[in-house]
């Protein structure tokens, strides 16, 4: 079952990328808010889920296509860009400053991660205004991100 502080983050956060039109659909899923992208073919989802202790929300790109997720690591080589660099630039984009890690993983359920720690300072909780922000500015910077990468983009 998820948190009401969860719930509460993930349908304010749902309904800003609804009016930012960044998605294709937002969704709110068991235990994750979910957007798929738009005008891309494998449809990648942006999540953002909370695990317990509830102290951090995971942005993430998630694929079970393998060929996209080697797609934008190639992308990224060719380039010679740095994820964390690319996603910060997007970051200050939406008013968000500061850095965050990128991990690239495949989780238990077989799918490519690209994932981002979002923690929540102490003194806040997860369904006020400075998290609900955050975590809108991450999910529309990692689009931005990703939309430019690999086989993300239009027409690939």
């Amino acid at each position: 079952m998820i948190c009401d502080s969860c719930q509460a983050l993930f349908e304010e956060v749902a309904e800003r990328l609804r009016h930012s039109d960044a998605f294709k659909k937002v969704r709110r899923a068991d235990e994750a808010l979910k957007c798929t992208a738009k005008d891309v073919q494998t449809e990648p989802l942006y999540i953002a889920e909370v695990p317990e202790p509830y102290d951090v929300v995971w942005v993430s790109l998630a694929t079970p296509d393998r060929w996209l997720s080697e797609s934008i690591e190639a992308a990224l080589m060719h380039s010679n860009e740095n994820i964390e660099d690319m996603l910060e630039e997007e970051l200050l984009d939406q008013g968000f400053e500061g850095r965050l890690p990128v991990e690239h993983l495949r989780d238990e359920q077989k799918l490519y991660l690209f994932r981002s720690p979002v923690f929540m300072p102490k003194g806040e909780k997860l369904d006020e205004e400075p998290m609900i922000n955050r975590v809108t500015q991450v999910m529309l910077a990692y689009e931005a991100c990703f939309h430019q990468l690999g086989d993300m983009e239009p027409g690939d």
